[in-house]
């Protein structure tokens, strides 16, 4: 029995150790293999299986992003565990599955827990698919964790929507420190003008992180 045999074997066991230790060493092999197994891993009975497969779809996925997409998208909806709905509005982020945005605004829109949102918000930021802007702009606006509304600013510098500097440019002289630091790097990512002016303004913030960011983003040379 070849290597590649024993751990195909080894991922049926009924043993959640050794179906674990499968997953693990398939990191090793080809990427079709590879994507073999974190396919099969991806509806394993078990929790931690599953967001380890569901976690590997966001850089072997790219061997079959159909399937890939099938896989997310049903994980995203069905899984009974949150962080594995998480993980999987990672991985669409990660490979740009557009394809599933319906599914990411339904899973925001549907659901109280802030990592689930979190991980959306990332998600439409790395699509950059401008459908997001409302969905991203009523997180900025109303979502009550502090976490949810910064992530979204984030996201919204990535949209590449000039709408979004009409929600962004408000907030250079927020209170919060943090709010300020993502800030900086949202209007590096929309680079127009005014992004710039505003980059310029928080090069001069009296919070020394915010000012380090904003000079290094001015100056990335």
């Amino acid at each position: 029995m070849t290597d590649i045999e024993s751990l195909k074997v080894q991922l049926q066991s009924p043993e959640y150790g050794e179906r674990m230790h499968a997953l693990t060493q398939s990191r090793s092999l080809s990427e079709s293999d590879r994507f073999e197994f974190v396919t099969i891993a991806s509806s394993d009975q078990n929790a931690r299986m599953r967001y380890n497969a569901v976690s590997q779809l966001a850089t072997v996925g790219n061997f079959d992003l159909e399937k890939s997409l099938e896989i997310l998208c049903d994980r995203l909806v069905n899984d009974p565990e949150m962080d594995v709905k998480a993980a999987a509005a990672d991985a669409i982020g990660a490979l740009k599955l557009t394809s599933a945005f319906e599914h990411l605004a339904n899973a925001y829109k549907y659901t109280n827990d802030w990592l689930m949102q979190f991980s959306v918000i990332a998600a439409l930021g790395e699509l950059g698919d401008q459908r997001g802007f409302d969905l991203l702009a009523d997180a900025l606006m109303n979502n009550p964790n502090d976490l949810v509304r910064i992530g979204a600013i984030g996201a919204l510098g990535e949209l590449n929507d000039p709408r979004c500097l009409g929600l962004l440019l408000p907030l250079a002289d927020n209170p919060d420190w943090q709010v300020r630091h993502r800030l900086a790097q949202a209007f590096a990512n929309i680079g127009s003008d005014q992004a710039i002016a505003a980059l310029k303004q928080l090069a001069d913030d009296p919070t020394p992180q915010v000012a380090e960011i904003a000079k290094i983003l001015l100056n990335p040379d």
